[in-house]
Parts: C-alpha cells; sequence; structure tokens
C-alpha cells in the first residue's frame, strides 16, 4: 500500500534516517497548515530548519515528500492497535473494537486523508495510492469475513470480497463525512465520536448476521 514508486530508497546510516524523519515530520505540518497546492518547499525547509539542499538530498520534490507523509499515516492507520478485547469470541467485541481503532487513527489523520482526496483527483500517481490503500483495507477485512462464515458465525451465503468492499466503503466514507468533511447529525449538531463507532459497528454486524449479539 505504501506509495513506493513515488519515494527514493531509505537512507542507510542512523543521522540520515533522522534527517529524513524530521523534514517528514516538518512537511506534515506544512501540509496540513496549508494545504498540498499552497505548501512550499521553502515552508518544509524553513519549518525543518534545514537548507534546501538537505531537502534535496532525500526528495525530489513536493510530490515525493507529500507521499512520504502519507506513508507514515497510512502505517498508522493499518496497524493502529486494538484495545484489548475482553470476550475474544464474541465477534460483535471484535469488531467493535476494529473499528474501534480505524476511526480513532482516521480522526487523527483527517486532514491528511482530506488532502489526500484532493490530491488523488488531480494526480494519477496518488489516485492509484488511494486506490491501493483501499484494496489493502478490502482484501483484510474480506479474510475477516471470510473466518467468520468459517466459524458459522456470520451469513455463508456473502461473497466476502463483495461483501467487504461496501462495508469498508461504508465505513470509510462514514469516517470521511464525520472527521474531514465534520457533516452535522439528524439533529443539527457534529456527530458524536462513539454515534459513529456504534453505526459503523450495528451496521457491519446486521449486514453479516453475526450469531453473537452484543454485550
Amino acid at each position: 500500500m505504501a506509495a513506493a514508486g513515488l519515494l527514493r530508497e531509505l537512507p542507510v546510516t542512523a543521522r540520515g534516517v533522522r534527517t529524513r524523519a524530521s523534514l517528514v515530520a516538518a512537511a506534515r505540518t506544512v501540509f496540513e497548515r496549508a494545504g498540498y497546492l499552497d505548501a512550499r518547499l521553502t515552508d518544509i525547509t524553513q519549518e525543518a530548519n534545514c537548507s534546501t539542499g538537505t531537502f534535496y538530498t532525500y526528495f525530489d520534490n513536493k510530490e515525493q515528500i507529500f507521499a512520504a507523509v502519507l506513508e507514515v499515516a497510512q502505517e498508522d492507520m493499518l496497524h493502529p492497535g486494538m484495545g484489548r478485547v475482553r470476550d475474544v469470541d464474541n465477534p460483535y467485541a471484535v469488531l467493535e473494537s476494529s473499528n474501534r481503532a480505524y476511526l480513532t487513527a482516521f480522526r487523527r489523520n483527517a486532514k491528511l486523508m482530506g488532502l489526500l482526496e484532493q490530491v488523488s483527483h488531480i494526480d494519477p500517481a496518488f489516485a492509484k495510492l488511494r486506490r491501493d490503500r483501499a484494496e489493502t483495507f478490502i482484501n483484510r477485512n474480506a479474510r475477516a469475513i471470510e473466518r467468520l462464515q468459517t466459524e458459522g458465525k456470520a451469513d455463508r451465503t456473502l461473497d466476502p470480497l463483495l461483501a467487504s468492499r461496501a462495508l469498508s466503503a461504508m465505513v470509510s466514507r462514514l469516517a470521511y463525512s464525520s472527521f474531514v468533511s465534520e457533516e452535522l447529525g439528524s439533529d443539527g449538531e457534529p456527530v458524536p465520536f462513539e454515534a459513529v463507532v456504534e453505526t459503523a459497528t450495528r451496521v457491519w454486524a446486521n449486514a453479516l448476521e453475526l450469531q453473537v449479539e452484543p454485550t
């Protein structure tokens, strides 16, 4: 899923790794503050307190460092760290914990996810990155659905990959509308985070006809 085609090889020295990481962190600050189109390389080097020459040691252009920033965020979202599940045999509890971890990471990276959405409409390389990101989540969720079906805990008549495409897209758009667009709920107020988690989980569970009810 990483933007490997957009990036150079990583530095081999500890100092190089630290310098590159500092540039990536500075770039994230600038992109989130100014947006992708208005961000300038000079803004990034000033934020990182380094020279333009140092920047070009690690990156060729703004596209490359934006890809590096996204790579860090994508890793965070792929491996957000689920909380401890008290009843690991309860698929609803596991699903709720998984959705909570994903939605927490999405909210943490919401500005970057919004920028990726925008840039993917104008740059084919980032459009592919966005598609690859979606496919990674879809395939992982499809495997989870298939396991539940094998264990007799989910509707076996569903195609696991197609079900995953539908449900993963639902959660992704719900996250985008809640944390990037910040659309309001039916009461005209911002949607509480817990309501987003509960809704995503209940829709997943109902669609799969999970055999274990929430506790």
